[in-house]
């Protein structure tokens, strides 16, 4: 970690209205972001391309009706910061702000509406315990906010807590995700789903989530993520 981060990391404890992604003071009118990151963040577009690299990742493995994320994440890029101060800084708005913005451009497009739910990835209770917030389920209630979708935290769960995927090739994430995921049926209509995840790599940990949902029956499930690993 640079000199630069843990300058963000320590000014975000007690000065919050800073840019989450480059560290600059952020005026009235704006939210975790300031508007040159906003308009400079490298948006993958995905939305737009129905066969784009990252659906791809699910042809022959699994099912989705879409696949999408909203950005690209480089190391060192300011991707990398937004997904650091969300996931390990305690702050939760960051995932909120950016499934808002995302939505904004989603929401006119048929796969995102008529929604019947939006269903984040889960993560073990202990990371809950330590985190304090389900990374994704922030996300989630951003997108939320916009796709008026109500946001389902009890139709998927994880029942296992696994090691990190990050020296992992795309069999050995598959094979370490087996069985870790866990789906129960709703007692309301759930049909046309939205899975969303923070960073997507191998797509892997959503692959298993995929299993778990069509297992109870889920056929149409949209997946969406923060960032997209190239």
């Amino acid at each position: 970690m640079g000199l630069g981060q843990y300058i963000r990391d320590f000014s975000s404890m007690f000065f919050p209205n800073i840019c989450q992604a480059c560290g600059k003071l952020l005026n009235v009118k704006e939210d975790c972001f300031c508007t040159t990151c906003v308009h400079h963040f490298p948006y993958t577009n995905f939305h737009l391309q129905p066969d784009n690299t990252l659906a791809k990742q699910f042809w022959g493995r699994v099912n989705v009706s879409s696949a999408s994320a909203f950005l690209y994440f480089n190391k060192g890029s300011k991707v990398q910061n937004i997904v650091h101060q969300l996931k390990y800084n305690k702050q939760p708005q960051v995932g909120v702000a950016i499934g808002k913005l995302y939505a904004q451009e989603l929401k006119q497009f048929p796969d995102y509406q008529n929604l019947d739910g939006i269903i984040p990835v889960p993560i073990h209770p202990h990371k809950i315990k330590k985190r304090g917030y389900n990374q994704s389920e922030q996300f989630a209630l951003g997108l939320a906010q916009v796709l008026n979708t109500p946001v389902c935290t009890d139709i998927l769960y994880r029942t296992e807590e696994r090691e990190s995927q990050a020296t992992k090739n795309r069999i050995g994430r598959f094979e370490n995700m087996q069985k870790v995921f866990n789906a129960v049926p709703a007692n309301y209509a759930l049909e046309n789903v939205l899975l969303v995840d923070d960073t997507i790599t191998t797509g892997a940990t959503l692959e298993a989530c995929i299993m778990a949902l069509q297992n109870i029956g889920i056929k149409n499930i949209h997946v969406l993520g923060i960032a997209f690993t190239q």
